[in-house]
């Protein structure tokens, strides 16, 4: 359905609270900020920060006020207006019509297919680090990350089945871990500087960045793969309790919190790490054994932490799972997917047709980026792969204020419309550099042309399904 004023507008939404009323309303204010700490705080790009070496605390201070606030004033803004399930696809849609709306969905739905898709090679990096040397194999045995894998992308289908009454305990206890294991992080150059086994330690030196293709993608990757995610949460609002209130407030009361994290963490991680050597797919674990080593308690310290980083990651995942989960069965709502999508669980009230479907393709995203490639370049393509795809969804977000037409109701005042233009280009900026690798590549073109292929396909490949859908339809 397109929408054309706001009298539509407001029959579409009514649509959507209809639809919703036979969801379980299983998320109250502490289970939404909660699950802000989880989705926003992304333990991936530590490593590219820490890729920007002193120079990160100024692109931090760069990242939040060109991107970081006017994403939180953004999402605020639309959470009041429009707090339905399906989030960000649902905004689009209401805003600028099915097509995009559809578009946006397809893209945060490859997002999270691919960013789950991670977390065989990332667990075993773990381990590798928690058993020490001797272990180092497991972080490159092709068999057992896929194994890991399957293991878990099975175990994030079941629990997405069970729901959110379930769900949402297991998020609270992996943002409380992730706060734990960053406060033993940003603790531990305090400790080896009071002990005397840190020279010196400056987590808010000010350094000017070198104005280098390399030092803006860097940028460009950690302001957008760190600071996104505000909007995520939303895609639950038919699963909350006061959505309107609820969602904006856990935006408000995190975004400063999440913010100061960052900036220490990083400066953590580079106290005994230099940027040439930072391990990107696992610097939190790198850094806390080599930190810890010299106060004399690796042995205790680093498979602690590395134990709730293990909590941190099944439990992040799970939650962008289910998330992604609900956009099939909101579009089969719209029309825009068979109804089979739209299909609930007798006694849990999950789409457990679009869950299946959605596990099934993860888990096949997961073999194909093994082949051909070593772990760290299979890690940075994924990634990379994963968080442009969210990036072209997040273009539509921040067009919104500034693009909708008038006669939708849809468009802020003057500076929020100023704050969504500075995001929209902060975005832009990430999508254009992302095909610029970070890391050592065995071909940087190779690495570009496997990153454009895939997005543009991607795209193509939703753009064609959304027409066939709207044939079929018509006919």
């Amino acid at each position: 359905m397109t929408t054309e004023n706001p009298i539509a507008l407001r029959t579409a939404e009514a649509e959507v609270q209809g639809h919703s009323a036979a969801l379980r309303k299983e998320l109250g204010l502490f289970d939404l900020v909660m699950a802000q700490v989880l989705l926003v705080i992304v333990l991936d790009f530590f490593g590219t920060a820490a890729k920007a070496g002193s120079a990160h605390v100024a692109f931090w201070l760069v990242a939040f006020v060109l991107f970081f606030i006017p994403l939180a004033m953004v999402v605020a803004h639309l959470n009041r207006l429009m707090p339905l399930e399906g989030g960000l696809y649902e905004w689009a849609r209401l805003a600028f019509g099915d097509q995009v709306g559809f578009l946006v969905a397809w893209n945060l739905w490859l997002f999270v297919m691919l960013y789950v898709a991670v977390i065989g090679l990332v667990t075993t990096t773990f381990v590798a680090y928690a058993l020490g040397p001797a272990a180092a194999w497991m972080a490159s045995s092709m068999g057992l990350i896929l194994t890991v894998s399957f293991a878990l992308i099975l175990g994030m289908m079941f629990l997405t089945a069970l729901g959110l009454r379930v769900g949402k305990w297991l998020s609270n206890a992996g943002s409380i871990a992730t706060l734990i294991t960053l406060a033993v992080l940003i603790a531990t150059p305090l400790l080896n500087r009071w002990r005397g086994t840190l020279a010196e330690y400056h987590p808010l030196r000010l350094v000017m960045p070198p104005l280098t293709v390399f030092s803006l993608s860097v940028f460009a990757k950690m302001m957008f793969g760190a600071l996104s995610g505000f909007e995520y949460v939303a895609i639950f609002a038919g699963e909350c309790r006061n959505p309107a209130r609820n969602l904006t407030r856990s935006v408000l009361i995190t975004a400063p919190f999440i913010a100061l994290i960052y900036i220490f963490a990083t400066s953590s991680i580079l106290a005994f790490i230099s940027p040439e050597t930072v391990d990107v797919v696992g610097p939190i674990p790198q850094a806390l054994r080599l930190g810890s080593r010299a106060l004399g308690f690796s042995g205790f310290i680093v498979p602690l932490a590395i134990g709730l980083l293990f909590v941190n990651y099944p439990t992040s995942f799970s939650v962008y799972f289910s998330a992604s989960a609900r956009l099939p069965m909101v579009a089969g709502w719209d029309h825009l997917l068979p109804e089979w999508f739209t299909r609930l669980h007798a006694r849990y009230k999950t789409p457990v047709n679009s869950i299946l479907v959605l596990g099934a393709v993860t888990l096949a995203g997961s073999v194909v980026a093994l082949i051909g490639v070593g772990p760290q370049e299979a890690y940075e393509l994924l990634l990379t792969w994963a968080f442009t795809f969210y990036a072209i969804a997040y273009l539509a977000l921040f067009a919104i204020p500034f693009l909708s037409p008038k006669e939708r109701g849809l468009r802020p005042g003057l500076w929020l419309r100023i704050a969504a233009v500075s995001g929209f280009l902060m975005t832009l900026l990430y999508v254009v550099l992302s095909i610029f690798p970070i890391i050592d590549v065995e071909s940087s073109w190779k690495y570009s042309l496997k990153i454009t292929i895939v997005v543009l396909g991607a795209n193509g490949l939703g753009c064609a399904i959304y027409r066939t859908g709207a044939r079929r339809q018509l006919g």
